[in-house]
Protein backbone atom coordinates (compact mmCIF):
# COMPACT_ATOMS: atom_id res chain seq x y z
CA UNK A 1 0.00 0.00 0.00
CA UNK A 2 1.08 3.74 -1.07
CA UNK A 3 0.71 6.79 1.51
CA UNK A 4 0.16 9.92 -0.49
CA UNK A 5 -0.10 13.32 1.50
CA UNK A 6 -2.28 15.86 0.04
CA UNK A 7 -1.19 19.65 0.04
CA UNK A 8 -4.58 20.79 -0.46
CA UNK A 9 -5.14 24.02 -0.07
CA UNK A 10 -6.99 27.09 -1.23
CA UNK A 11 -8.16 30.01 0.29
CA UNK A 12 -11.55 29.24 1.12
CA UNK A 13 -12.04 27.57 4.58
CA UNK A 14 -14.95 26.13 6.05
CA UNK A 15 -16.66 24.38 8.88
CA UNK A 16 -13.44 22.38 10.12
CA UNK A 17 -10.42 22.39 12.42
CA UNK A 18 -10.50 26.24 13.26
CA UNK A 19 -9.85 27.44 16.77
CA UNK A 20 -11.85 30.30 16.78
CA UNK A 21 -14.61 27.73 15.60
CA UNK A 22 -14.60 24.57 17.33
CA UNK A 23 -17.81 23.50 16.96
CA UNK A 24 -17.48 23.78 12.79
CA UNK A 25 -14.41 21.68 13.02
CA UNK A 26 -16.22 18.90 14.71
CA UNK A 27 -19.02 18.87 12.03
CA UNK A 28 -17.03 17.92 9.56
CA UNK A 29 -14.13 15.36 10.78
CA UNK A 30 -16.02 13.06 12.66
CA UNK A 31 -16.88 11.66 10.70
CA UNK A 32 -31.99 4.32 -9.10
CA UNK A 33 -31.30 2.22 -11.58
CA UNK A 34 -32.64 -0.96 -13.23
CA UNK A 35 -30.30 -4.09 -13.00
CA UNK A 36 -27.74 -4.33 -15.87
CA UNK A 37 -26.47 -7.66 -17.87
CA UNK A 38 -23.13 -7.40 -18.85
CA UNK A 39 -23.17 -5.73 -22.61
CA UNK A 40 -25.92 -3.73 -21.10
CA UNK A 41 -25.66 0.25 -21.23
CA UNK A 42 -26.63 2.42 -18.28
CA UNK A 43 -27.30 6.36 -17.68
CA UNK A 44 -24.24 8.27 -17.31
CA UNK A 45 -25.46 10.84 -14.74
CA UNK A 46 -21.78 12.47 -15.70
CA UNK A 47 -22.90 14.23 -18.93
CA UNK A 48 -25.77 12.02 -20.27
CA UNK A 49 -23.32 9.29 -22.44
CA UNK A 50 -23.66 5.56 -21.84
CA UNK A 51 -21.65 3.31 -19.59
CA UNK A 52 -20.88 0.11 -21.49
CA UNK A 53 -20.87 -3.06 -19.21
CA UNK A 54 -17.28 -4.68 -21.64
CA UNK A 55 -13.79 -3.86 -20.46
CA UNK A 56 -12.32 -3.05 -17.60
CA UNK A 57 -12.12 0.20 -15.99
CA UNK A 58 -9.71 2.84 -15.14
CA UNK A 59 -7.24 1.77 -12.67
CA UNK A 60 -7.43 -1.82 -13.45
CA UNK A 61 -4.63 -4.03 -15.22
CA UNK A 62 -4.17 -7.81 -15.82
CA UNK A 63 -2.65 -7.74 -12.51
CA UNK A 64 -4.62 -4.98 -10.03
CA UNK A 65 -6.69 -2.81 -9.47
CA UNK A 66 -5.82 0.21 -7.93
CA UNK A 67 -8.11 2.03 -5.19
CA UNK A 68 -7.31 5.55 -3.33
CA UNK A 69 -8.72 5.45 0.57
CA UNK A 70 -9.43 8.92 2.13
CA UNK A 71 -8.66 10.00 5.59
CA UNK A 72 -9.27 12.94 7.64
CA UNK A 73 -6.53 13.97 10.40
CA UNK A 74 -9.75 13.20 13.50
CA UNK A 75 -6.86 13.10 16.42
CA UNK A 76 -5.44 16.38 14.88
CA UNK A 77 -9.49 17.76 15.21
CA UNK A 78 -9.67 16.86 18.87
CA UNK A 79 -6.41 18.25 19.83
CA UNK A 80 -7.33 21.73 18.64
CA UNK A 81 -10.86 21.49 19.74
CA UNK A 82 -10.41 20.01 23.50
CA UNK A 83 -13.11 18.02 22.18
CA UNK A 84 -13.24 14.06 23.74
CA UNK A 85 -13.74 10.98 21.40
CA UNK A 86 -12.66 7.99 21.43
CA UNK A 87 -9.29 7.17 19.28
CA UNK A 88 -10.00 5.83 15.56
CA UNK A 89 -6.48 5.02 15.80
CA UNK A 90 -4.14 5.04 12.43
CA UNK A 91 -6.38 4.90 9.12
CA UNK A 92 -3.60 4.48 6.75
CA UNK A 93 -2.55 0.88 9.26
CA UNK A 94 -6.06 -0.06 8.91
CA UNK A 95 -5.82 0.14 5.13
CA UNK A 96 -3.04 -1.93 4.61
CA UNK A 97 -4.75 -4.30 6.73
CA UNK A 98 -7.56 -4.84 4.87
CA UNK A 99 -4.96 -4.45 1.68
CA UNK A 100 -3.39 -7.61 2.83
CA UNK A 101 -6.59 -9.39 4.29
CA UNK A 102 -8.13 -8.90 0.53
CA UNK A 103 -4.84 -9.76 -1.14
CA UNK A 104 -4.81 -13.28 0.80
CA UNK A 105 -8.58 -13.87 -0.03
CA UNK A 106 -8.58 -13.81 -3.71
CA UNK A 107 -7.92 -10.59 -4.47
CA UNK A 108 -10.45 -8.42 -6.58
CA UNK A 109 -11.37 -10.30 -9.48
CA UNK A 110 -8.77 -12.40 -9.20
CA UNK A 111 -6.43 -9.22 -9.51
CA UNK A 112 -4.14 -7.72 -6.64
CA UNK A 113 -5.88 -5.14 -4.60
CA UNK A 114 -3.53 -1.63 -4.97
CA UNK A 115 -4.18 0.73 -2.32
CA UNK A 116 -3.27 3.88 -2.24
CA UNK A 117 -4.07 5.85 1.02
CA UNK A 118 -4.28 9.83 0.84
CA UNK A 119 -4.51 11.97 4.23
CA UNK A 120 -7.20 14.59 3.50
CA UNK A 121 -6.39 18.29 4.77
CA UNK A 122 -10.11 19.07 6.39
CA UNK A 123 -8.64 22.53 7.62
CA UNK A 124 -9.05 23.24 3.65
CA UNK A 125 -11.96 21.86 3.15
CA UNK A 126 -13.79 24.15 0.48
CA UNK A 127 -15.23 22.93 -3.23
CA UNK A 128 -11.80 24.00 -4.77
CA UNK A 129 -10.23 21.53 -2.17
CA UNK A 130 -12.49 18.65 -3.24
CA UNK A 131 -12.35 19.25 -6.87
CA UNK A 132 -8.17 19.21 -5.97
CA UNK A 133 -8.50 15.86 -4.02
CA UNK A 134 -10.87 14.73 -6.88
CA UNK A 135 -7.86 15.21 -9.47
CA UNK A 136 -5.68 13.87 -7.67
CA UNK A 137 -7.27 10.60 -7.44
CA UNK A 138 -8.31 10.64 -10.77
CA UNK A 139 -5.60 12.17 -13.23
CA UNK A 140 -3.09 11.41 -10.76
CA UNK A 141 -3.98 8.17 -9.41
CA UNK A 142 -5.95 6.92 -12.20
CA UNK A 143 -7.88 4.55 -9.93
CA UNK A 144 -10.58 2.39 -10.40
CA UNK A 145 -12.66 3.59 -7.07
CA UNK A 146 -12.13 5.94 -3.85
CA UNK A 147 -13.00 5.28 -0.57
CA UNK A 148 -14.40 8.60 0.70
CA UNK A 149 -14.14 9.59 4.15
CA UNK A 150 -15.27 13.45 5.45
CA UNK A 151 -16.02 14.63 2.05
CA UNK A 152 -18.93 17.34 2.37
CA UNK A 153 -19.13 19.21 -0.27
CA UNK A 154 -21.91 18.36 -3.33
CA UNK A 155 -19.60 19.31 -6.19
CA UNK A 156 -17.04 16.07 -4.77
CA UNK A 157 -19.60 12.94 -6.14
CA UNK A 158 -20.09 14.57 -9.06
CA UNK A 159 -16.65 15.23 -9.74
CA UNK A 160 -15.35 11.70 -9.70
CA UNK A 161 -18.57 10.10 -11.92
CA UNK A 162 -17.75 12.75 -14.27
CA UNK A 163 -14.34 11.02 -14.64
CA UNK A 164 -15.69 7.02 -14.46
CA UNK A 165 -14.59 6.58 -10.62
CA UNK A 166 -16.32 4.38 -8.52
CA UNK A 167 -16.77 5.98 -5.59
CA UNK A 168 -17.58 3.98 -2.14
CA UNK A 169 -18.43 6.36 0.01
CA UNK A 170 -17.96 6.30 3.64
CA UNK A 171 -18.79 9.64 4.83
CA UNK A 172 -22.03 9.74 6.76
CA UNK A 173 -23.22 12.55 4.24
CA UNK A 174 -27.40 12.57 2.99
CA UNK A 175 -27.55 11.74 -0.06
CA UNK A 176 -30.80 10.98 -1.80
CA UNK A 177 -31.93 8.21 -3.98
CA UNK A 178 -32.43 11.02 -7.02
CA UNK A 179 -28.32 11.44 -6.55
CA UNK A 180 -27.87 7.49 -6.48
CA UNK A 181 -29.63 7.53 -10.15
CA UNK A 182 -28.00 10.47 -11.54
CA UNK A 183 -24.97 9.34 -10.83
CA UNK A 184 -24.91 5.64 -11.73
CA UNK A 185 -23.49 3.46 -11.61
CA UNK A 186 -20.31 5.26 -9.83
CA UNK A 187 -21.81 5.94 -6.25
CA UNK A 188 -22.66 3.28 -3.69
CA UNK A 189 -22.68 3.93 0.63
CA UNK A 190 -21.38 0.49 1.86
CA UNK A 191 -22.24 1.40 5.32
CA UNK A 192 -25.18 4.00 5.52
CA UNK A 193 -28.83 4.57 4.51
CA UNK A 194 -30.16 6.43 1.47
CA UNK A 195 -31.43 9.67 2.56
CA UNK A 196 -34.69 9.48 1.49
CA UNK A 197 -35.60 5.84 3.48
CA UNK A 198 -33.84 7.88 6.64
CA UNK A 199 -36.27 10.54 5.96
CA UNK A 200 -39.27 8.59 6.18
CA UNK A 201 -38.31 6.79 9.25
CA UNK A 202 -36.89 9.58 11.17
CA UNK A 203 -40.79 11.54 10.62
CA UNK A 204 -42.59 8.58 11.32
CA UNK A 205 -40.83 7.61 14.39
CA UNK A 206 -40.95 11.05 15.77
CA UNK A 207 -44.84 11.02 15.50
CA UNK A 208 -44.94 7.59 16.72
CA UNK A 209 -42.78 8.82 19.91
CA UNK A 210 -45.39 11.79 20.68
CA UNK A 211 -42.36 14.32 20.23
CA UNK A 212 -45.08 16.43 17.92
CA UNK A 213 -48.05 15.83 20.15
CA UNK A 214 -49.96 19.25 21.19
CA UNK A 215 -47.43 21.06 18.34
CA UNK A 216 -48.77 22.81 15.64
CA UNK A 217 -45.60 23.42 14.65
CA UNK A 218 -41.97 22.11 14.31
CA UNK A 219 -38.46 23.74 13.86
CA UNK A 220 -36.35 22.20 11.12
CA UNK A 221 -32.45 23.35 11.31
CA UNK A 222 -31.54 22.27 7.19
CA UNK A 223 -28.16 22.49 5.85
CA UNK A 224 -29.11 24.55 2.41
CA UNK A 225 -27.75 22.32 -0.18
CA UNK A 226 -28.95 20.64 -3.16
CA UNK A 227 -29.89 17.60 -2.66
CA UNK A 228 -31.49 18.55 1.06
CA UNK A 229 -33.35 21.40 -0.85
CA UNK A 230 -35.35 18.97 -3.22
CA UNK A 231 -35.94 16.30 -0.29
CA UNK A 232 -37.10 18.85 2.02
CA UNK A 233 -39.62 20.06 -0.82
CA UNK A 234 -40.45 16.99 -1.78
CA UNK A 235 -40.61 14.82 1.08
CA UNK A 236 -39.64 15.67 4.19
CA UNK A 237 -42.49 19.05 4.12
CA UNK A 238 -45.15 17.02 3.01
CA UNK A 239 -44.52 14.20 5.52
CA UNK A 240 -44.76 16.80 8.31
CA UNK A 241 -47.35 18.27 7.45
CA UNK A 242 -49.32 14.86 7.15
CA UNK A 243 -47.81 14.17 10.84
CA UNK A 244 -50.08 17.38 11.87
CA UNK A 245 -47.01 19.81 11.94
CA UNK A 246 -46.06 22.76 9.84
CA UNK A 247 -42.16 23.11 9.76
CA UNK A 248 -40.48 26.37 10.40
CA UNK A 249 -37.27 25.57 8.29
CA UNK A 250 -33.84 27.51 9.11
CA UNK A 251 -31.38 27.12 6.12
CA UNK A 252 -27.97 26.40 7.01
CA UNK A 253 -24.89 26.89 4.37
CA UNK A 254 -22.70 24.62 5.55
CA UNK A 255 -20.17 25.78 3.27
CA UNK A 256 -19.12 28.79 4.86
CA UNK A 257 -17.50 29.40 8.49
CA UNK A 258 -19.60 32.51 8.80
CA UNK A 259 -22.74 31.40 7.30
CA UNK A 260 -23.02 28.00 9.36
CA UNK A 261 -22.96 29.66 12.42
CA UNK A 262 -24.92 32.85 10.88
CA UNK A 263 -27.76 30.38 10.11
CA UNK A 264 -27.48 28.18 13.38
CA UNK A 265 -27.84 31.84 15.01
CA UNK A 266 -30.95 32.98 12.92
CA UNK A 267 -32.81 29.94 13.56
CA UNK A 268 -32.27 30.26 17.19
CA UNK A 269 -33.90 33.45 17.26
CA UNK A 270 -36.74 32.56 15.12
CA UNK A 271 -37.49 29.96 16.67
CA UNK A 272 -37.70 31.42 20.12
CA UNK A 273 -39.39 34.54 18.65
CA UNK A 274 -42.06 31.98 17.59
CA UNK A 275 -42.41 29.92 20.45
CA UNK A 276 -41.39 26.85 19.04
CA UNK A 277 -40.14 24.09 21.47
CA UNK A 278 -39.52 21.02 19.00
CA UNK A 279 -36.17 20.97 17.38
CA UNK A 280 -35.31 18.61 14.51
CA UNK A 281 -32.45 18.59 12.25
CA UNK A 282 -32.51 17.58 8.55
CA UNK A 283 -29.38 17.23 6.08
CA UNK A 284 -26.43 15.96 7.85
CA UNK A 285 -23.25 17.89 8.57
CA UNK A 286 -23.81 17.34 12.14
CA UNK A 287 -25.59 20.66 12.59
CA UNK A 288 -27.59 19.57 16.10
CA UNK A 289 -23.85 20.22 18.36
CA UNK A 290 -23.09 23.22 16.79
CA UNK A 291 -26.98 24.63 16.98
CA UNK A 292 -27.13 23.33 20.75
CA UNK A 293 -23.93 25.62 21.68
CA UNK A 294 -25.59 29.09 19.86
CA UNK A 295 -28.73 28.38 20.77
CA UNK A 296 -28.06 28.28 24.44
CA UNK A 297 -26.18 31.78 23.65
CA UNK A 298 -29.89 32.91 22.54
CA UNK A 299 -31.68 32.13 25.59
CA UNK A 300 -33.13 28.88 23.47
CA UNK A 301 -34.24 25.81 24.49
CA UNK A 302 -36.36 23.04 23.31
CA UNK A 303 -36.49 19.14 22.91
CA UNK A 304 -34.69 18.52 20.16
CA UNK A 305 -34.70 15.38 18.18
CA UNK A 306 -31.84 13.08 17.27
CA UNK A 307 -30.34 10.89 14.82
CA UNK A 308 -27.05 9.03 13.81
CA UNK A 309 -26.28 12.23 11.14
CA UNK A 310 -25.67 14.61 14.58
CA UNK A 311 -23.51 12.06 16.19
CA UNK A 312 -24.81 11.59 19.17
CA UNK A 313 -21.89 10.01 21.26
CA UNK A 314 -20.31 13.79 21.04
CA UNK A 315 -23.42 14.92 23.23
CA UNK A 316 -22.45 12.09 26.10
CA UNK A 317 -18.82 12.45 25.95
CA UNK A 318 -18.49 16.75 26.14
CA UNK A 319 -21.00 16.92 29.30
CA UNK A 320 -18.85 20.39 29.69
CA UNK A 321 -19.67 22.20 26.26
CA UNK A 322 -23.35 20.81 26.37
CA UNK A 323 -26.00 22.69 27.89
CA UNK A 324 -27.56 20.44 30.75
CA UNK A 325 -30.92 20.74 29.04
CA UNK A 326 -30.03 19.64 25.90
CA UNK A 327 -30.34 15.79 26.28
CA UNK A 328 -33.76 16.13 27.70
CA UNK A 329 -36.11 14.02 26.02
CA UNK A 330 -33.86 13.82 22.64
CA UNK A 331 -35.40 11.29 21.07
CA UNK A 332 -34.95 10.06 17.25
CA UNK A 333 -33.14 7.22 14.69
CA UNK A 334 -30.01 5.58 15.31
CA UNK A 335 -28.36 3.38 12.44
CA UNK A 336 -24.64 3.28 13.09
CA UNK A 337 -23.96 2.18 16.49
CA UNK A 338 -20.64 3.59 16.38
CA UNK A 339 -22.32 7.04 16.59
CA UNK A 340 -24.60 6.21 18.65
CA UNK A 341 -24.31 3.64 21.82
CA UNK A 342 -21.96 2.80 24.10
CA UNK A 343 -20.66 -0.97 24.10
CA UNK A 344 -22.58 -1.81 27.59
CA UNK A 345 -25.95 -0.99 25.53
CA UNK A 346 -24.72 -3.02 22.82
CA UNK A 347 -21.83 -5.62 23.32
CA UNK A 348 -19.24 -5.26 21.15
CA UNK A 349 -18.33 -6.75 18.24
CA UNK A 350 -22.24 -7.74 17.69
CA UNK A 351 -22.88 -9.22 13.85
CA UNK A 352 -20.83 -11.35 12.08
CA UNK A 353 -20.31 -8.78 9.34
CA UNK A 354 -18.63 -6.60 12.38
CA UNK A 355 -16.63 -9.44 14.33
CA UNK A 356 -15.32 -10.42 10.36
CA UNK A 357 -13.97 -6.78 10.35
CA UNK A 358 -12.78 -6.79 13.79
CA UNK A 359 -11.10 -9.96 13.23
CA UNK A 360 -9.24 -9.08 10.30
CA UNK A 361 -7.86 -5.87 11.86
CA UNK A 362 -6.54 -8.20 14.93
CA UNK A 363 -4.95 -10.61 12.67
CA UNK A 364 -2.75 -7.44 11.40
CA UNK A 365 -2.43 -6.47 15.20
CA UNK A 366 -5.01 -3.65 15.29
CA UNK A 367 -7.11 -3.07 18.40
CA UNK A 368 -9.94 -1.08 18.81
CA UNK A 369 -10.69 0.04 22.56
CA UNK A 370 -14.58 0.32 21.87
CA UNK A 371 -16.99 0.52 18.69
CA UNK A 372 -16.60 4.07 18.56
CA UNK A 373 -13.15 4.29 17.99
CA UNK A 374 -13.52 1.72 15.24
CA UNK A 375 -16.14 4.23 13.37
CA UNK A 376 -13.41 4.71 10.84
CA UNK A 377 -12.43 1.34 10.27
CA UNK A 378 -16.02 -0.49 10.13
CA UNK A 379 -17.08 2.14 7.18
CA UNK A 380 -13.43 0.98 5.24
CA UNK A 381 -14.05 -2.20 5.74
CA UNK A 382 -17.16 -2.47 4.57
CA UNK A 383 -16.27 -0.37 1.48
CA UNK A 384 -13.08 -3.20 0.84
CA UNK A 385 -15.70 -5.97 1.88
CA UNK A 386 -18.48 -4.66 -0.49
CA UNK A 387 -15.62 -3.84 -3.67
CA UNK A 388 -14.87 -7.69 -3.75
CA UNK A 389 -18.00 -9.47 -3.27
CA UNK A 390 -19.52 -7.66 -6.22
CA UNK A 391 -16.06 -8.28 -8.66
CA UNK A 392 -16.06 -12.04 -7.43
CA UNK A 393 -17.14 -12.99 -11.15
CA UNK A 394 -16.06 -10.00 -13.39
CA UNK A 395 -12.96 -11.62 -14.45
CA UNK A 396 -13.28 -10.04 -18.21
CA UNK A 397 -15.11 -7.00 -17.14
CA UNK A 398 -14.32 -5.50 -14.31
CA UNK A 399 -16.12 -2.19 -14.85
CA UNK A 400 -18.47 0.84 -13.17
CA UNK A 401 -21.36 -0.48 -15.16
CA UNK A 402 -21.12 -4.39 -14.24
CA UNK A 403 -19.56 -4.52 -10.84
CA UNK A 404 -22.64 -2.05 -10.13
CA UNK A 405 -25.06 -5.14 -11.54
CA UNK A 406 -22.95 -7.74 -9.17
CA UNK A 407 -23.59 -5.33 -6.62
CA UNK A 408 -27.64 -5.40 -7.14
CA UNK A 409 -27.29 -9.12 -7.23
CA UNK A 410 -26.21 -8.97 -3.89
CA UNK A 411 -29.49 -7.73 -2.36
CA UNK A 412 -29.63 -7.95 1.19
CA UNK A 413 -27.04 -10.90 1.62
CA UNK A 414 -24.39 -8.08 1.86
CA UNK A 415 -24.45 -6.95 5.60
CA UNK A 416 -22.68 -3.63 6.40
CA UNK A 417 -20.29 -3.78 9.85
CA UNK A 418 -21.76 -0.66 11.03
CA UNK A 419 -25.20 -1.22 10.20
CA UNK A 420 -27.91 -3.87 11.21
CA UNK A 421 -29.15 -5.46 7.86
CA UNK A 422 -28.52 -5.08 4.39
CA UNK A 423 -31.06 -3.25 1.69
CA UNK A 424 -29.38 -3.79 -1.86
CA UNK A 425 -30.63 -4.46 -4.96
CA UNK A 426 -31.94 -3.05 -7.97
CA UNK A 427 -32.49 1.16 -7.83
CA UNK A 428 -31.00 0.82 -4.18
CA UNK A 429 -27.08 1.45 -3.87
CA UNK A 430 -26.80 2.13 0.14
CA UNK A 431 -26.52 -0.46 1.47
CA UNK A 432 -27.91 0.12 5.63
CA UNK A 433 -31.23 -1.65 5.23
CA UNK A 434 -32.41 -0.71 8.94
CA UNK A 435 -32.82 1.64 12.12
CA UNK A 436 -33.60 1.57 15.66
CA UNK A 437 -35.27 4.34 17.61
CA UNK A 438 -32.46 5.92 19.99
CA UNK A 439 -33.29 8.20 22.77
CA UNK A 440 -31.80 9.65 25.62
CA UNK A 441 -32.15 7.67 29.03
CA UNK A 442 -31.61 9.77 32.12
CA UNK A 443 -30.29 7.10 34.68
CA UNK A 444 -27.28 6.28 32.68
CA UNK A 445 -26.80 9.53 30.98
CA UNK A 446 -26.41 7.72 27.68
CA UNK A 447 -28.58 7.19 24.46
CA UNK A 448 -30.32 4.17 23.91
CA UNK A 449 -31.86 1.31 21.07
CA UNK A 450 -35.31 0.87 22.31
CA UNK A 451 -36.74 -2.26 20.33
CA UNK A 452 -35.53 -4.00 17.45
CA UNK A 453 -34.56 -3.50 13.74
CA UNK A 454 -37.30 -1.58 11.61
CA UNK A 455 -36.66 -1.28 8.41
CA UNK A 456 -35.80 1.76 6.18
CA UNK A 457 -39.15 2.39 4.47
CA UNK A 458 -38.95 2.19 0.59
CA UNK A 459 -42.00 4.59 0.11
Amino acid sequence: MRHQKDPVGGPDRSLVIRASAAFACFALALVGCGSMMPGAVVGDGAGGTSVSAEGVGPGVTDDAVKVVFVGVDLEGVKDITGFKTANAGDPEKQVEALEAWVNANGGVAGRKLDAVFRMYDAAVDSPAAEEQLCNKVTQDDKAFAVVLTGQFQSNARPCYAQRKTLVLDATLVATDDATYEKLSPYLWSPSYPSYDGFVRAYVSTLKENGFFKGRKRVGVIAADNPINRSTMEKLAVPLLEDAGVKPEIAWVDTTDQGSLFQGNDQGAVTFRSGGIDRVMFLGGARLASIFASVASAQSFSARYAISSFDNPSFFVNNPETVPSDVLKGMVGVGFAAGQDVTDDQLPFPGTEPEKRCIDIYADAGITFSSREAARVALPYCDAAMLLQAGATELTDNLNAAAWGAAVEDLGSAFVPATGFTGTLGPGRHAASGAYRVLSFDRDCRCFVYKGGDVDFPTS
